[in-house]
């Protein structure tokens, strides 16, 4: 699910958890540890203890949300995206087209950073599919040594275990 925004909420909705909990599919409990973990935090906090999140939050958590379901990301994995240079240009990018009128040559310096941005967070999750697959291909080649190892060993004799005695 992506959350969007107009141009004009952006800037002003705030959210409480249970709302941000609702609207990215997540639980409060999610949401808590990970501002415990330093992944997200909240614009502000109510008088008695509410934490209160703007649209740029809500697009980080959807960010951090989308990384781990979508792309099988660990937190630590996250951290290291959410850590880049490029993710915080496109944040930038992202609250100053929203923050009002651009005369169009501000405009299309946002845009071109904004792709500069983009093709360097694709190259590096280009890279860690790469190595995701890398990996895949690896434990496809072990799993198929194994089960050659497993027929070159022919059936037990005599064993109870349950594919044997199926076998017999």
């Amino acid at each position: 699910m992506t959350v969007e925004l107009s141009a004009t909420d952006a800037g002003s909705v705030m959210f409480r958890i249970g709302e941000v909990a609702k609207l990215t599919g997540l639980t409060t409990r999610t949401l808590r540890y990970w501002e415990e973990q330093g992944l997200v935090t909240p614009s502000s906090y109510g008088g008695n203890g509410d934490r209160h999140y703007s649209a740029a939050d809500m697009a980080r958590v959807t960010r951090i949300r989308d990384l781990q379901k979508l792309l099988g990301f660990s937190l630590a994995e996250v951290r290291v995206v959410l850590d880049t240079e490029t993710v915080e240009v496109l944040d930038r990018v992202r609250s100053e087209w929203h923050s009002g009128e651009l005369p169009p040559v501000r405009q299309r310096q946002l845009v071109d950073e904004a792709i500069a941005a983009n093709d360097q967070l694709l190259e590096r999750l280009d890279t860690t599919v790469a190595r995701i697959e890398a990996f895949r291909a690896e434990r496809m080649a072990s799993g198929e040594r194994l089960r050659a190892r497993r027929t070159a060993l022919g059936p037990a004799q005599g064993a109870a275990s349950g594919d044997d005695a199926r076998e017999n």
